[in-house]
């Protein structure tokens, strides 16, 4: 595949990839996988959230029992004057 772009842009990434001593054409790759690799994108975070360990059924309870017990604030605002 070839991909035309700007002179501009061609001697902006010539000027990167040489000064991480890189060919342009492995930094345009790694820019591009880059932009799929995100930890912002929805997928590594879909992706993450399945690969985290299921809490056991003890632990479960442990923590409901906490929420039971814990005290819950009480704030009275004047919402008016």
């Amino acid at each position: 595949m070839t991909i035309q772009i700007p002179d501009d842009l061609a001697h902006s990434l010539e000027a990167i990839a040489a000064a991480q001593r890189k060919s342009v054409e492995q930094l345009a790759l790694e820019s591009l996988r880059s932009l799929f690799d995100r930890t912002s994108s929805p997928e590594f975070v879909l992706r993450a959230i399945r690969e985290l360990p299921h809490p056991s059924a003890a632990a479960v309870d442990d923590l409901k029992a906490a929420i039971e017990a814990a005290p819950l604030p009480v704030r009275y605002r004047v919402t008016f004057d």
